[in-house]
């Protein structure tokens, strides 16, 4: 679910709109300053750029205007990029007794890096360096899942629709819902062809036409890592049951995940309970946070 956007939100075209005239070469290596920049040092020309960009992307279309008050609801991309490094728990329980994914998270949100700590076990951890996933785990069966694609996906999940101000991504106003009672905008979510590992996933999300918050999100995964012949799992519905803010973000804290009806409602019991807490912004961490330590694994493949 989440790479569908993992290189879509770290196109840069430039460092600065006035650097029109700038050499390849020093593209390059503004792009490359772009990617490892400490999210909590960025000069606000920057942080400016990047989000007026945005905003003029998403002034083209309703859908993306819609989008766009619902990002300002939240707090606004300028504090979201301007807050530095974001860590919190993120508790995926599933209702069936399978496995729960339960970690601490750091996320670098201006280039889209993670790395996540086993609540169970400290020393054991994993991430994703903007390129490659990597564990590092005295026991192969902490990690029962696919780290690869868990690296970023709770971020996806915490923060929509604040993580659609890239590139590749598209933006369709379906005709507005009720939801529990009250007037939603509804827009789904695709992607180009290429946009990162699973350009099939879509989502569908409820944003209060009140408040602008999202209500609900409908999704489905076609992760090609567990979907290598093609397809998707069937659609899931998504209710956000609470939140907080942050450093003025707001973040949910707490999902009951249903599999949907045909019409776009939530169907029987829950199947997932999703909790956040520990929500904080880092203005500091160690030197190569983010990186592959030293007698951590590559993992290869999706």
């Amino acid at each position: 679910m989440k790479y569908t956007l993992i290189y879509a939100v770290i196109i840069f075209t430039s460092l600065l709109s006035c650097k029109e005239t700038a050499k390849p070469n020093q593209e390059v290596a503004e792009s490359q300053l772009l990617q490892d920049a400490n999210p909590s040092s960025i000069p606000k020309s920057w942080v400016d750029n990047r989000v007026e960009k945005a905003k003029k992307r998403l002034d083209g279309s309703e859908a993306g205007k819609v989008v766009w008050n619902a990002m300002e609801a939240m707090g606004g991309l300028n504090k979201w990029y301007g807050n530095g490094y974001l860590s919190f728990r993120f508790n995926y329980q599933p209702l069936d007794g399978s496995m729960t994914r339960d970690t601490y998270q750091t996320i670098d949100t201006w280039s889209n890096k993670a790395r996540h700590r086993s609540v169970t076990d400290s020393t054991a951890i994993y991430g994703w360096d903007g390129k490659n996933a990597w564990v590092k785990a005295k026991d192969s069966t902490t990690f029962k899942y696919n780290l690869r694609f868990w690296a970023l996906t709770p971020l996806y999940l915490a923060a929509q629709p604040l993580v659609l101000d890239g590139e590749g991504v598209n933006l369709e106003l379906l005709p507005q819902t009720n939801y529990k009672g009250m007037p939603q905008d509804v827009v789904k979510v695709t992607f180009d062809s290429g946009t990162g590992d699973a350009p099939d996933d879509y989502y569908i999300l409820y944003l209060d036409a009140k408040t602008h918050l999202l209500s609900a999100l409908r999704y489905i995964v076609s992760y090609p890592g567990y979907f290598p012949n093609g397809g998707n799992n069937p659609e899931k519905f998504m209710e956000l049951v609470s939140r907080t803010t942050v450093n003025g973000i707001s973040f949910p804290l707490k999902f009951n995940t249903y599999w949907s009806t045909d019409d776009g409602q939530p169907k029987g019991e829950p199947i997932t309970t999703i909790e956040l807490s520990d929500i904080e912004f880092q203005s500091e961490l160690e030197e190569n946070f983010f990186e592959q330590p030293e007698g951590a694994k590559l993992l290869e493949g999706l």
